[in-house]
């Protein structure tokens, strides 16, 4: 019974022997890999082949029909399948696990903040200076303190001059001297007589007193040319003065300077009439408004690369004061004319040229260089080589652009391969 059992074993173990064989010498006929299915389509009449591609992806392909080396028939490439060689595809799968976002391609206005830091100034069109015509002495000095207001035709000090005395005397002949000349000739010395007074810089008031008065006064109440605060006093009581010399110097304080430093790379932006925004660091929570009301056109200062400009700034209560630091904000780009604008995430700056990512739908890119123009805040103004309309890729940008590089090797490394 026992060698019964091993016997019907043994047959039983022959018959699955030789079944396994069979299966495996035939298994070629009953399952197909995906290149041998690829291979085993016809190919349909009204398709045009273009070449054939080896079946394993190698970079080897035949503009006729051919075989590996493995005995593998080379695929067909038609050319209703064939990729447009400027753009790259991905696959969706790849697409949505790198997080590629795209953005339509739109007009805006581009604007950017530009800041520099500036100092307030005296208004040079504000300044005085205080000086007389002749020499003479200062007798009494009305005004002497430095910082001390004044109001325009106010005294600032009594002056005594021997010239505009020996005016004011040929004025008083002139007048007393009309019996005995014509009288075009009394009127021609009269009105050489007051115009001599005048370029002494004595004004009409004192020539009408002398003339209604017949008096010859020794001194004059030198009056102040402007309203403002002294900010240079350069004369005491009893001084000697020389004609030409300056002895105040006035400011008018109702308008200031703001003279601020801008970088050489900004300055571009910079435009005449722009508004700006002045936070002083005396007055933190009361922010000025302005506008730009002059570049300076050669004043780049060599060592910190910026360039001057000037904004001009009310001041009716005088809180500003000249050397103060403030802190200026320019609005560059605002009122410009709206442009052709990509987001700066989507530019690929490799510094000899800039490239954005073109999606043209169904995971296909086109790598297009563009011309950039202006710089705004997170956003670039493309001049040339985009339309409104298109999308642009916004993210995973290097990782397409890679793939795009890999492409246009294969490419160029295939067509070098061709037979």
């Amino acid at each position: 019974m026992r060698r019964l059992n091993s016997l019907i074993l043994l047959v039983a173990g022959m018959i699955a022997g030789a079944a396994g064989s069979y299966w495996y010498a035939h298994r070629s006929e009953t399952v197909a890999t995906p290149a041998v299915a690829e291979q085993s389509q016809p190919a349909a009449p009204d398709r045009t082949i273009l070449y054939y591609r080896n079946p394993m992806g190698y970079p080897d392909t035949s503009p006729v029909p051919k075989k590996d080396s493995m005995g593998m028939d080379y695929i067909a490439v038609y050319a209703d399948e064939q990729d447009d060689p400027n753009t790259v595809k991905v696959s969706l799968d790849k697409i949505q696990r790198t997080g590629v976002r795209t953005v339509k391609v739109e007009t805006r206005a581009i604007s950017r903040t530009v800041r520099g830091i500036g100092t307030i100034q005296h208004d040079e069109s504000l300044l005085w200076i205080v000086t007389v015509r002749s020499d003479g002495y200062i007798e009494e000095l009305f005004v002497n303190k430095t910082g001390q207001h004044v109001n325009k035709g106010e005294p600032l000090f009594r002056f005594y001059s021997p010239q505009i005395q020996l005016a004011q005397a040929d004025l008083l002949v002139s007048l007393r001297a009309e019996g005995a000349y014509s009288k075009a000739e009394v009127s021609r010395n009269l009105a050489g007589a007051m115009q001599k007074l005048r370029n002494l810089d004595v004004p009409d008031s004192r020539i009408d007193e002398v003339r209604q008065t017949m008096t010859n006064p020794r001194t004059i109440d030198w009056a102040s040319p402007a309203t403002g605060d002294v900010v240079e006093k350069k004369v005491i009581q009893g001084q000697r003065v020389v004609a030409g010399d300056e002895l105040f110097r006035i400011a008018d304080h109702s308008s200031v300077w703001l003279v601020a430093e801008v970088a050489e790379a900004d300055i571009g932006e910079i435009r005449l009439g722009m508004p700006v925004t002045v936070t002083l660091r005396s007055f933190p929570a009361e922010p000025q408004h302005g506008v730009v009301a002059f570049i300076y056109p050669e004043m780049l200062n060599p060592e910190t690369r910026t360039v001057t400009v000037r904004i001009e700034l009310p001041n009716p209560d005088g809180e500003l004061k000249t050397g103060m630091y403030a802190d200026v904000v320019f609005e560059a780009g605002e009122g410009e004319a709206p442009a052709i604008a990509v987001p700066d995430s989507a530019i690929i700056d490799s510094g000899a040229r800039q490239v954005v990512l073109v999606a043209k739908g169904e995971g296909r890119f086109e790598p297009r260089a563009v011309e950039l123009g202006r710089r705004g805040e997170a956003y670039t103004e493309i001049t040339s080589g985009l339309e409104v309309g298109e999308e642009v890729v916004t993210s995973a940008t290097f990782l397409i652009d890679a793939e795009s590089n890999l492409k246009a090797a294969l490419q160029s490394f295939g067509q070098g391969a061709k037979p």
